[in-house]
């Protein structure tokens, strides 16, 4: 069955709109700030999704676009700006960064009540991948309709595994099932018995970001299967870690791209964002 993203995101864009009305009575209009450097087309898709969803819930944003030859120094400058601004509650540095600039070091440079993104050290904020991992598993818990255990219960009793641990994905939703001692098998280049955990997960969240990473012999009948990776193909064009058509006969759920984990991660970041503006 597929789980539909696009609808899970509504659902949640739906509450938010109501709790940016209650802010704009008060005077506050949810404001996100977008630091966008270079002509990646993936990471301008990913911008343009935010700006039409903020402003379908009634927020306002600024995206501040430069080129590659933006110098560190100078994002720097920008951040500490945005980040003694108050009219700005979140402050996002798109990625991937040009090789010379230090991704860390700005990265950290975002005060952690603007972090929505969820990467500094001291973030106030679960990352958005990482939420939305959990809110479609929760949702697949909700259409399953176990009601002997809870959600946590439900999967704490799942074999969970992930593929990937990518600074932008894997090892965002890693440390989120760590804080709520969820057991997680890490499936990375250099384990060994891969295709063992992948044959053995009740649960598989793929984050690695290429073509065809997993295919139909891999996975177990009855597998529920999170794509959160996407990698660009030989055809030119964005592709899942999965083939959707070939995992549809085994995976009890599973996750399409686009239209699965993209829309719920673009809602949670606005929800960050609009408890931001609510702790202003």
């Amino acid at each position: 069955m597929v789980v539909d993203g696009k609808q899970i995101a509504q659902g949640v864009l739906d509450n938010l709109k109501k709790r940016v009305e209650e802010l704009n009575e008060g005077g506050i209009t949810p404001h996100l700030a977008v630091i966008l450097i270079g002509d990646d087309e993936s990471s301008k898709a990913y911008v343009r999704q935010k700006e039409l969803k903020i402003n379908e819930i009634g927020g306002a944003i600024t995206i501040h676009r430069f080129k590659n030859n933006f110098s560190e120094s100078e994002l720097l400058e920008l951040i500490n700006k945005l980040n003694n601004d108050p009219i700005v509650h979140g402050i996002i540095i798109q990625r991937p960064l040009p090789p010379h600039i230090d991704k860390d070091k700005v990265t950290n440079a975002t005060t952690r009540e603007k972090d929505v993104d969820g990467f500094c050290a001291d973030t106030l904020f679960d990352a958005p991948v990482a939420q939305a991992v959990w809110r479609i598993l929760k949702e697949v818990y909700m259409q399953i309709g176990d009601n002997d255990s809870s959600f946590e219960e439900w999967l704490k009793v799942k074999k969970v595994a992930i593929m990937g641990k990518g600074q932008t994905a894997g090892m965002p939703i890693i440390n989120f099932f760590d804080r709520k001692n969820i057991p997680l098998t890490i499936i990375d280049s250099k384990t060994d018995n891969k295709a063992e955990i992948i044959q053995d997960a009740d649960i598989l969240i793929s984050a690695v970001g290429k073509e065809h990473v997993i295919t139909n012999d891999m996975i177990k009948a009855g597998v529920i299967l999170v794509g959160v990776g996407m990698g660009r193909g030989i055809d030119g064009k964005m592709h899942g870690d999965y083939i959707e058509e070939e995992v549809s006969s085994k995976a009890a759920f599973y996750t399409p791209v686009p239209g699965g984990v993209g829309p719920v991660n673009v809602a949670m970041l606005l929800s960050n964002l609009i408890k931001s503006s609510e702790n202003n």
